[in-house]
């Protein structure tokens, strides 16, 4: 099968693999789309998989076409979205049951090879069927939507927050829809690309600034997200939280990325500062907002490229064009 293999730090290449064979309870998912997302460029750039190479990609959906011998919920033929999450069931966490924490973490493009492929390999537990009017190739924005749906859990949003928003990316933009769906009573954006502040507005969001300077909430935000990872917003987004708010840190920032915090003003205003790590119990929902409608995804999929492309995607995704960008095998070169 043809796949995008992650050779070293900084180096993608279209190579040609043995098609994969399911293990007892895996199935093999002709992999229908795939999304790229900034793990994939943390990965790039030597962080999270513990070695390289790898086939990245962690969000995808596709169609059951071998199943393992003690596989019998699924079929061949089956459309499924794919949780990544690849966890022990057996450490001090999982029996907590805070699996995303799992003492041995793992996941399929990123640990393990992944869906920028023709064909993947997935647990059976792990993966979703889609209902008739879902299309298989929208359906890899399950994923990344389940994230959001465990930021949301972190952050236990209650009726009437008003909600600042950094990042008007594919993530801020999910951000903003759930916060749309929980009652929110405004939930402003702020982005340095004026062109992703569109789509902020596009989807209605209250306010859609280059810098919260520009809004007048003297008192701060109940819930301020970051969608960014960028130390500088973060930083930023830290200073925008009201008395007894919450910061949420939902972006993935480089290993090295810092930013300072006033402990007197944390206690003395009850800030909490929290963050939200991938999917936790929260990929089915997921499947059911997106099988709702909760996302348009003509919307959100900026780009459908075929997997050929996935170098040109990359470079794509790390210049801040477009919003969601997939690869999908079964586009043309």
């Amino acid at each position: 099968m043809k796949a995008a293999l992650i050779t070293e730090q900084g180096t993608i290449e279209m190579v040609t693999v043995n098609d994969p064979a399911p293990g007892p309870r895996e199935v093999v998912v002709a992999v229908a789309a795939c999304g790229l997302c900034g793990t994939d460029l943390h990965i790039m750039q030597g962080e999270f998989a513990p070695e390289l190479p790898i086939i990245p990609g962690h969000e995808f959906a596709g169609e059951v076409v071998a199943v393992g011998r003690d596989v019998t919920e699924l079929a061949v033929g089956a459309r499924v979205a794919v949780d990544p999450s690849l966890t022990c069931n057996e450490c001090y966490y999982c029996r907590l049951g805070r699996n995303n924490l799992c003492e041995r973490w793992a996941a399929i493009g990123v640990t393990t090879a992944g869906g920028a492929a023709e064909y993947a390999i997935a647990p059976v537990a792990n993966c979703v069927v889609l209902p008739d009017h879902v299309s298989t190739q929208d359906a890899a924005l399950i994923e990344p939507l389940a994230c959001a749906v465990r930021g949301y859990d972190v952050l236990r949003s209650q009726l009437a927050n008003h909600v600042l928003i950094y990042g008007s990316g594919t993530m801020g933009l999910m951000m903003l829809e759930l916060a749309k769906r929980t009652g929110a009573a405004a939930v402003d954006m702020v982005d340095i690309n004026p062109a992703r502040l569109e789509t902020a507005r596009t989807l209605g969001c209250s306010n859609a600034v280059t810098s919260a300077d520009e809004l007048d909430m003297p008192r701060g935000w109940d819930l301020v997200i970051d969608a960014t990872g960028n130390e500088s917003a973060i930083q930023d987004a830290l200073g925008r939280v009201g008395k007894g708010g919450t910061y949420l840190q939902f972006g993935v920032s480089d290993y090295a990325a810092q930013a300072t915090i006033e402990p007197y003003k944390i206690y003395n205003q009850e800030i909490t500062i929290t963050g939200s790590m991938a999917v936790l119990h929260s990929f089915e929902r997921a499947a059911d907002l997106f099988a709702a409608g909760v996302l348009d995804p003509e919307i959100f999929i900026s780009d459908r490229l075929p997997l050929a492309s996935y170098g040109e995607a990359i470079k794509q995704f790390q210049a801040g064009a477009g919003r969601k960008i997939q690869v999908q095998p079964g586009l043309g070169v």
